[in-house]
């Protein structure tokens, strides 16, 4: 049970700040979504066992993060259409040769860069509105990894922000 009620508050209004940020050519390709409760528990869990079978470093220590949280936003790119600019950033010359989204280990794409970009800007925009409400955040990686393998979101790319009101940031010093 969280401390504070206002933790899902603050995880509202950190989505809407995800929602609004900016994006290439104004098309909104983000996907949301507030964890609260019991799905804290079962994503921690499926973050260390996901951990201990792929023998990757990591995800039992965000897992515990995760555990300890009073929120997790949710951040995420689905079905992102190419922006047309042919500018290369994706790796191919042109937007007609980004080949289909297709799933990889943990993630589908490829993905047109500038799309990948706009999510970045709303996972940073969701950041910085907990940073201003005091909310104790980070952007992480494997929450993503881990909501996705657990069908949490229907989206080709996720990363998770975890919040919490404690005396010391369990974020970082870990």
């Amino acid at each position: 049970m969280p401390e504070f009620q206002a933790m899902g508050l603050i995880a509202e209004l950190m989505a809407i700040a995800a929602r609004t940020a900016p994006k290439a050519g104004g098309k909104d390709f983000i996907e949301l979504k507030i964890l609260q409760g019991e799905t804290l528990e079962e994503l921690a869990a499926a973050m260390a066992r996901y951990g201990q079978e792929s023998g990757k470093k990591n995800f039992d220590r965000d897992g515990d993060n995760v555990r300890r949280s009073d929120a997790v936003l949710l951040v995420g790119l689905k079905n992102a259409a190419k922006t047309g600019l042919d500018c290369g950033a994706c790796g191919v010359p042109r937007c007609a040769d980004l080949e289909q989204i297709h799933d990889g280990p943990e993630f589908a794409g490829p993905i047109c860069a500038w799309r990948l970009m706009d999510l970045g800007i709303a996972l940073g925009s969701a950041a910085k509105m907990a940073g201003m409400l005091n909310a104790d955040n980070r952007i992480m990686y494997r929450i993503g990894v881990v909501a996705r393998k657990m069908g949490l979101m229907d989206a080709d790319v996720i990363a998770g922000i975890p919040i919490a009101a404690t005396g010391k940031n369990i974020y970082f010093d870990r």
